[in-house]
């Protein structure tokens, strides 16, 4: 055999390695974070904190003469961050998250470059892949700059004494910390369900904002389904159900139990959402 005949040969049976690379993903978390109406939802939802400690700390509330949530903010910083995520909970920042989902998918067919996303070697599943890890990173800093600012803002204005919980007992700064750590992630789990049914329905259609405002009412309507009490048999698989479970995470000990089925029930509509999602996209006909 001579020599360029077995070059030829092992060139036949030589195939190059696709190394692994993040540089789709990181593309697409700079572009969201490039996008000017990111910027601005992002500066609205790290405000809210803000205002909930400039008012409690100009108003002083006597003890009971309000929420217990707030009223205990006056004696440790950190309730500020539970506080605003109580409130950004019910509308701030599901409807952020059903936005940015909303255009993962429609919002490139609406400007006609999914198609062109999909002719590189990317494949489909890379790029819902790619868009869902973009959403989950623009979760976390979300969650992450609001628990920031009411961090900073509660600590500056209230001080960091003891953390008086539901069941009466105080805790410790540290241990105090941890805990509103732990209610961090767990918003932040909740909302990543929501990011996965919000990529689901951006697969349906063209139209971004359809897509958020059809994100936005399935949450509105979970929330309504869920204040019903004759559909308590149905509230264990709203989506919203348990959302405030971190609640129990004031008590003393923690309550673990609603936030462990919130945690079961936030994995399931997850699986569910990128489940439906990968079965609409890899079919779908790509037109624009």
């Amino acid at each position: 055999m001579s020599a360029a005949e077995g070059v030829s040969t092992v060139d036949a049976g030589w195939a190059p390695r696709r190394r692994f690379s993040t540089r789709f993903l990181r593309s697409e978390m700079g572009l969201i974070a490039r996008r000017r109406r990111n910027q601005a939802g992002l500066a609205v939802l790290a405000v809210i904190p803000v205002i909930i400690a400039v008012v409690m700390a100009a108003t002083r509330p006597a003890p009971g003469s309000g929420p217990p949530l707030f009223t205990a903010m006056l004696d440790n910083g950190l309730i500020t961050v539970l506080a605003g995520l109580s409130i950004e909970m019910s509308l701030f920042l599901p409807l952020a998250v059903s936005i940015l989902a909303g255009d993962a998918i429609a919002g490139e067919a609406s400007t006609g470059t999914l198609r062109y996303l999909l002719t590189v070697p990317a494949g489909r599943v890379r790029l819902l892949a790619v868009k869902f890890g973009g959403i989950v990173a623009a979760t976390f800093a979300a969650v992450g700059v609001i628990a920031l600012t009411g961090a900073v803002m509660g600590v500056a204005l209230f001080g960091t004494g003891d953390m008086v919980t539901l069941s009466g007992t105080t805790l410790p700064f540290g241990e105090a910390l941890g805990r509103v750590g732990i209610a961090v992630l767990y918003v932040v789990m909740c909302l990543v369900a929501v990011a996965a049914i919000g990529l689901f329905v951006s697969t349906l259609t063209e139209q971004p904002i359809g897509a958020a405002v059809a994100m936005l009412m399935f949450i509105v309507l979970s929330q309504i389904l869920g204040a019903l009490d004759d559909l308590d048999w149905l509230h264990p698989f709203l989506i919203t159900n348990y959302w405030s479970s971190w609640a129990d995470l004031l008590r003393d000990p923690p309550a673990w139990d609603q936030m462990l089925l919130g945690a079961v029930s936030a994995a399931v509509w997850t699986a569910f959402g990128l489940s439906a999602a990968w079965a609409r996209l890899t079919t779908k006909d790509i037109t624009s």
